[in-house]
């Protein structure tokens, strides 16, 4: 179960960081809120999930999760260029998050 909720912590964090953009330096209302709620909602959940994971492990997974989710993102979204460079840090970002997942048991 603690895994579970750090991966959706992630996933809220990758949710916020979008929603930075969205909300152009909180500018915008809507935007702002929901950015807003999902760091709060994500790091609630990341402190959740340090209850039973190792907190170091789950902080590096957890912003792991939100690095390349959000450039993958940008990729798909915002036309942030695909170049294999970032494509093999991304691989090294999600063979560290496999890697800790596996040492923590």
């Amino acid at each position: 179960m603690p895994w579970i909720l750090l991966v959706i912590a992630g996933l809220l964090e990758v949710a916020w960081a979008i929603g930075l953009k969205q909300s152009e330096g909180f500018t915008r209302l809507w935007p702002s809120l929901f950015t807003a709620a999902a760091i709060a909602a994500s790091v609630w959940l990341l402190g959740q999930a340090t209850r039973s994971l190792p907190v170091g492990t789950a902080y590096a997974v957890w912003t792991g999760i939100g690095a390349v989710g959000s450039v993958i993102v940008g990729i798909l979204f915002y036309h942030e260029p695909a170049t294999l460079w970032r494509l093999l840090c991304l691989m090294l970002i999600i063979a560290g998050i496999v890697g800790l997942k596996f040492a923590s048991g």
